[in-house]
């Protein structure tokens, strides 16, 4: 991300300052709806993502999803329940879900920081990076199962082809 964000000697630092304070620095709309809980969406290759954080002070824990804009209709919920199984089986950190209550995927991790001082800059950076390159990663593989009716094979293995070159 190329931005470096300070973190004061010995004092805790409520993580979601610095997480805003990026958010400020990258020009990506954010809104404080308590001293608990963040909200951004900043914009990427496929859209922009609504990334939602929440600090639970008292377990230590920063709570972070990332949802995309694309709803699974329930005729495609067993073909998208496969494509999940198959992106969370290649993901070293976090997982993507579609809740029973939310339509959206979402990419979800929880950072617990007990006995440590407060996440420092970054490895909040290194978070967000993370979460937002695997929505970018994915994002085509739930399309393709969406809306272009592939199987989740199939989707998930044209999302992963890399190119080579420029045409």
């Amino acid at each position: 991300m190329g931005m470096r964000l300070e973190q004061s000697g010995d004092r805790t630092i409520n993580p979601l300052d610095l997480l805003e304070e990026l958010a400020n620095v990258h020009g990506w709309p954010h809104m404080r709806a308590a001293d608990d809980e963040l909200v951004t969406e900043p914009p990427r290759r496929w859209c922009a993502y609504r990334l939602h954080f929440i600090w639970q002070e008292d377990m230590q824990a920063l709570h972070m999803h990332c949802g995309i804009d694309a709803k699974v209709p329930g005729e495609k919920r067993r073909d998208i329940n496969d494509l999940l199984a198959s992106i969370n089986e290649r993901l070293w950190l976090g997982h993507f879900e579609v809740a029973a209550d939310d339509p959206n995927p979402t990419f979800r991790h929880t950072l617990l920081t007990r006995g440590q001082f407060a996440p420092g800059p970054e490895q909040l950076e290194e978070l967000v990076d993370v979460a937002l390159d695997e929505c970018d990663r994915y994002y085509p593989a739930f399309q393709f199962v969406l809306w272009g009716g592939r199987r989740p094979d199939e989707a998930i293995s044209a999302a992963l082809l890399e190119t080579v070159g420029e045409a």
